[in-house]
């Protein structure tokens, strides 16, 4: 595989919500997680732990996912999400479920589509392989935490592309948290943060060909008068 540059790997990068089945090398996945850690923390805290779930137990919190779901248990994911979406960013958040509707052939009005499109979030996508990214629970207060969670996510997902690979960060897969807890064999000393589905991506599979809109570029400017930063105009 030729080597991306880095431009290649961010401008390239997508949510991959189908995946091949085809297993993913253990001495890979240790490459692209040591890679991930690279990224930098609040005072080198370094708070993430990595879950990394295949086989047999990642078809139990499959099934386990889907089955509570399914008889209505309420959601326990772990970490605060905050009121519902509204404004511009319910404006996107229903943008990107267009697009993805769209290239899947999912009507508005074909409930058992939508609930099977929904199912898949809760069976990790079918991927092969789950990262879940966890902290100590004694950080739980911190902001901090979960902003460096954040920043590990990113480098996994873009150190995984650069290496062929696809993901998609995803809260459904840890929405039934007891279950993930049990067969990945999560300390309860750690919070549930984040799932992130992994694996080779599926060319023929339409949802992957999806590109989310993303702003312009915006920013603030505040230019003393020995900034290095010229106006052009």
């Amino acid at each position: 595989m030729t080597a991306q540059t880095f431009d290649e790997v961010v401008l390239g990068r997508r949510s991959i919500r189908g995946y091949l089945d085809k297993s993913v090398p253990r001495e890979l996945v240790e490459e692209i997680l040591t890679l991930a850690m690279r990224a930098p923390t609040s005072m080198n805290t370094q708070p993430w732990h990595f879950h990394v779930i295949t086989g047999e137990p990642l078809d139990r919190i499959r099934n386990g996912n889907t089955q509570r779901i399914l008889a209505g248990e309420p959601d326990s994911r772990e970490f605060r999400r905050g009121e519902p979406f509204a404004g511009v960013h319910r404006e996107r958040q229903v943008e990107v479920a267009k697009q993805l509707f769209s290239a899947m052939g999912i009507a508005r009005d074909d409930t058992a589509a939508r609930q099977d499109w929904v199912l898949r979030g809760f069976r990790q996508f079918d991927a092969p392989v789950c990262v879940i990214v966890t902290y100590d629970r004694e950080l739980a207060g911190s902001d901090d935490t979960a902003f460096d969670c954040g920043a590990v996510t990113t480098a996994l997902v873009n150190a995984a592309w650069s290496r062929g690979l696809g993901c998609v960060i995803n809260s459904q897969g840890i929405m039934q948290s007891p279950v993930v807890r049990e067969h990945a064999g999560i300390p309860d000393g750690q919070v549930i943060m984040k799932a992130v589905a992994l694996g080779w991506p599926d060319p023929d599979f339409p949802a992957n060909a999806v590109v989310s809109r993303k702003r312009c570029f915006q920013a603030t400017w505040a230019c003393g008068k020995s900034s290095s930063i010229r106006d052009a105009g």
